[in-house]
């Protein structure tokens, strides 16, 4: 049974308890106080609290995700799956570096009749550059598949995790296909392709998306391999205006950092509860190899000081109240310098979660495929779709938050 299974959840629920009662007809007789009947109590209480722990465990990671399978707890996870054919239209042509594991619709809930919300494509992405492979989803919007976009490039969006996080949690957790094609269909956004990941891409490592000296070339696998190899096998733009990438957590950090070190490759990103330098601790090991150069390159507040600023967009989000980055947010927003744009989102109060992203997401990834271009097309072209927000839940969140444009203020994310 896999790790986040109900069932695995429910057996050692059920031990749990049984150690409990057991505990309850074995405490009086080891009352004396002969050191077996000491070392009994104590055995007792040790081994409850071992199986207490790990019913919670498994509880806590199927809620969040964090780990999706016994061999990604265990790094011990190497197993592979056929290549296979890209669903209907939806290659540009056959790219050995994408193995489709499987394909579905994507259902809008009370959508109308022949409104279709797209497809979702279970993928694993291999990179040329820094020979690292990660499991994946790709979202394709509706008008991926229609005739008249045959020949129709799309603007994309990488959307990543928190660490160690799940890809699935993108889609169970916080909604993005049907985000995405609920902003389509009610034309808040033109027609954008999702890749949804997450940034553990050498697992248990966090490697907080840095190219490891010696070790896992994460940055170069996620702001160059998966864009070149997006565009081999999906319709989908080259150029730094046609990408843009939102994450959460360390997510949200890798998405700063990759949008401002890699001008080239994003022109835009969002910060969901993001932090500004690259934590260092147990599941990191070392990630710089010595160099307090690469370690300040990695620290986004030390570019800002030291570096000219990149051209692109940004938005950050956090809370006044819950979240523990609200003052290095604040600082960072004023550190930002023209050519660089910066926008925020901060509501009153929010904890570190998916409740609070989910708050969140509908201003932001609007947001985030408003800044970005249609790529050049052959023959058609699309043009992006920028009228007035809806008056809907999301509007009510925006009243509450302070938007903030370069060194000026604005009531939202300028579009």
């Amino acid at each position: 049974m896999g790790l986040t299974a109900t069932k695995v959840q429910l057996v050692f629920a059920v031990i749990a308890v049984a150690g409990l009662v057991a505990t309850v007809w074995a405490w009086p007789r080891l009352s004396s106080r002969t050191w077996p009947s000491v070392a009994g109590r104590v055995a007792v209480l040790v081994l409850n609290q071992i199986l207490i722990l790990l019913a919670l465990g498994l509880v806590i990671n199927a809620y969040f995700g964090f780990y999706g399978s016994w061999g990604d707890l265990f790094g011990t996870d190497d197993s592979t799956a056929p290549i296979l054919p890209l669903g209907a239209g939806a290659a540009v042509g056959q790219s050995d570096l994408v193995r489709v594991l499987g394909s579905r619709p994507v259902l809008v809930p009370k959508a109308k009749a022949g409104h279709s919300g797209g497809r979702l494509e279970q993928v694993v992405i291999s990179g040329p550059q820094s020979r690292l492979s990660a499991p994946a989803y790709v979202y394709l919007p509706p008008q991926y598949f229609e005739k008249k976009f045959a020949n129709t490039r799309f603007p994309a969006i990488l959307a990543l995790t928190g660490y160690p996080g799940d890809a699935r949690n993108l889609i169970t957790r916080l909604d993005f296909p049907v985000l995405a094609a609920k902003s389509i269909l009610a034309k808040q956004i033109s027609p954008t392709v999702l890749v949804l990941m997450r940034p553990t891409v050498a697992p248990p490592r966090d490697t907080e998306c840095v190219d490891v000296p010696g070790g896992p070339q994460a940055e170069t696998f996620l702001a160059k391999d998966v864009p070149h190899v997006m565009a081999g096998a999906f319709r989908v733009g080259t150029d730094a205006g046609n990408w843009g990438v939102i994450g959460g957590s360390t997510g949200g950090y890798c998405a700063l950092k990759l949008s401002m070190r890699h001008p080239d490759a994003f022109s835009a990103a969002v910060s969901l509860s993001g932090y500004f330098h690259a934590l260092t601790d147990v599941t990191t090991g070392d990630l710089f190899g010595g160099s307090r150069q690469l370690q300040d390159e990695n620290d986004l507040m030390w570019r800002l000081a030291h570096l000219p600023a990149p051209p692109v967009s940004v938005l950050v989000t956090t809370s006044k109240h819950g979240e523990a980055d609200y003052k290095t947010t604040e600082q960072f927003l004023k550190a930002v310098k023209a050519p660089m744009q910066a926008a925020s989102l901060i509501l009153p109060s929010g904890g570190h979660n998916f409740a609070t992203w989910n708050r969140e997401l509908p201003e932001a990834l609007p947001w985030l495929a408003q800044q970005l271009h249609a790529p050049a097309q052959p023959q058609t072209r699309l043009t992006a779709a920028r009228p007035p927000r809806p008056r809907s839940s999301a509007a009510s969140l925006a009243s509450s938050a302070r938007h903030r444009q370069g060194s000026g203020r604005r009531t939202r994310p300028r579009p």
